[in-house]
């Protein structure tokens, strides 16, 4: 990819932040490359194969750019980003390309390349009413399942699979409600989104 490429895809993500995410939350958009870790990261990838430890360190790139503080982001015990004080993100990666957004709340990010969910995962993923969608909008229930997961998990901290939030979808947001209850969200809470679909990618978002 040249580099007139990756500014204008870099320019056209950003776009579709501006349209999932609102101030004061920050964002920032990264390529996947050869991209330094802080010493305190590199545990956390020091076994991986190049790819991973590649879009690991552009995911922390983007992070501390959206932070706007050069400091370490290193994992958590249970693997999820051990952020700065004060500090909530999310980090996401697809396409060759890492988003983070940072601030406060619940906040949730997912990023996927704007493809089909494959059939053979529909039934894992997809509630019996989420299944009549066509399969782009099905990847974007994926996708808002995703980063709802990711808003609720530093309250939470519980693991659970697809079949836990149904998402409904508007136009160019989403609401993801609880099936049952976790931690401190009881069965019917409700996690409102936003999303928006371009340059070949899908986002959505929490906040």
């Amino acid at each position: 990819m040249s580099n007139l490429d990756t500014d204008t895809t870099r320019r056209q993500l950003e776009t579709l932040a501006a349209q999932v995410f609102r101030p004061p939350l920050r964002v920032a958009v990264v390529a996947i490359g050869s991209i330094s870790l802080k010493p305190e990261e590199e545990p956390a990838v020091e076994r991986a194969v190049e790819r991973r430890r590649a879009e690991f360190s552009a995911g922390r790139q983007a992070a501390r750019q959206a932070m706007g503080r050069d400091v370490a982001i290193p994992m958590a015990i249970d693997r999820s980003p051990d952020w700065p004080e004060g500090v909530t993100g999310s980090i996401s990666h697809a396409g060759g390309w890492a988003m983070a957004a940072v601030g406060k709340g619940m906040i949730g990010l997912d990023l996927e390349v704007d493809a089909d969910l494959p059939e053979d995962i529909r039934d894992t993923v997809l509630l019996p009413q989420e299944r009549d969608l066509d399969p782009r909008l099905a990847r974007v229930v994926f996708s808002a399942k995703e980063a709802a997961y990711k808003a609720q998990y530093p309250r939470s901290g519980a693991l659970f699979g697809f079949e836990t939030l149904a998402i409904t979808l508007g136009d160019d947001s989403f609401r993801a409600v609880f099936q049952r209850d976790v931690g401190p969200f009881t069965a019917g809470h409700v996690i409102d989104g936003r999303f928006a679909i371009g340059a070949g990618f899908i986002l959505t978002g929490t906040q």
